[in-house]
């Protein structure tokens, strides 16, 4: 598993590269743009070139992109979903310029509207940006499942895929702490068996590209997004070594997106999920040969 953090491309894109190599990082994620803004970053190949240096050689393996909160690609506001799509695009552009593993995206929200219309104009949108870049890929995260939002289940993740034409390109991001949220128990062994053997089931874990790793500040079935420290929430040490311990897990970019510095990731948070996976795969070795003993 390639373990990472979120991190600021602030100053540019290279200095994100030098950011996650400070923290430790094997993976990073990065907004391509201001998440508080529709205003595109206007990045040019002399930022590509330099960002591909900085992690030639280095110890960040994947680099993941996180569009902007602001899109709603569901909305059943035209005004919104062009915003959206030219966002989308934009980000899916900057992926095929540094080489990104793909570009993670919240699906979008119903509202209070027809969830199956939404997951149709959801897909579009999708579409529509696949078709305007080149080859990065577009991983759909999976939701908490508040209000409106697509994606609290891997049934509603299934459907976004196919209303977006099942491209290639088109892949899963999985949060730990959205899972939990949603009601699904990622925090035992079993759960986590279950939780991806149903994946595996409605979506196919061929379309499994990418995670993230939080720990949540409430319980099971909640449908609440509330991020913690790692081993400091509902899912605690065991859960997150469970999570991250996962063998179907093994060699996706895993990133956390919460911890001490001021909210973001520090080194320390990544040391600690490094030390958390380790200790995961001892207990699942443990349980292994436990059983073998039978």
């Amino acid at each position: 598993m390639l373990i990472g953090a979120h991190v600021s491309q602030s100053g540019g894109l290279e200095k994100a590269a030098q950011r996650g190599s400070e923290l430790g990082c094997d993976a990073i994620q990065i907004f391509n743009q201001s998440p508080r803004m529709w205003r595109p970053t206007a990045y040019g190949e002399d930022d590509f070139a330099a960002f591909r240096e900085a992690v030639e050689g280095g110890p960040i393996k994947a680099v993941l992109i996180h569009a902007v909160y602001l899109l709603n690609c569901a909305s059943e506001d035209r005004g919104i979903r062009e915003k959206s799509l030219a966002s989308l695009i934009q980000s899916l552009r900057v992926g095929d310029g540094i080489g990104a593993a793909g570009v993670v995206l919240h699906p979008g929200s119903a509202k209070q509207g027809n969830v199956a219309a939404a997951i149709k104009r959801a897909g579009k949108v999708f579409e529509r940006a696949l078709s305007e870049s080149d080859h990065c890929p577009l991983h759909l995260e999976d939701t908490a499942g508040a209000g409106g939002t697509l994606g609290r289940s891997f049934e509603e993740l299934s459907a976004l895929l196919e209303a977006a034409g099942g491209d290639g390109r088109l892949g899963l991001c999985l949060d730990s702490c959205h899972l939990y949220a949603s009601g699904y128990d990622v925090s035992t062994p079993d759960g986590l068996a279950e939780t991806l053997d149903e994946c595996d089931r409605v979506v196919g874990l061929d379309r499994l590209r990418s995670l993230h790793v939080n720990d949540s500040l409430a319980a099971l079935g909640s449908n609440r997004d509330r991020h913690a420290l790692l081993g400091e929430g509902e899912l605690g040490e065991p859960g997150i070594a469970n999570f991250l311990s996962e063998p179907r897990f093994a060699d996706l970019p895993c990133v956390l997106e919460t911890g001490r510095d001021g909210g973001a990731p520090a080194a320390e948070d990544v040391a600690k999920a490094k030390r958390l996976c380790s200790r995961g795969r001892s207990a699942r070795s443990r349980r292994s040969r436990a059983r073998a003993k039978r």
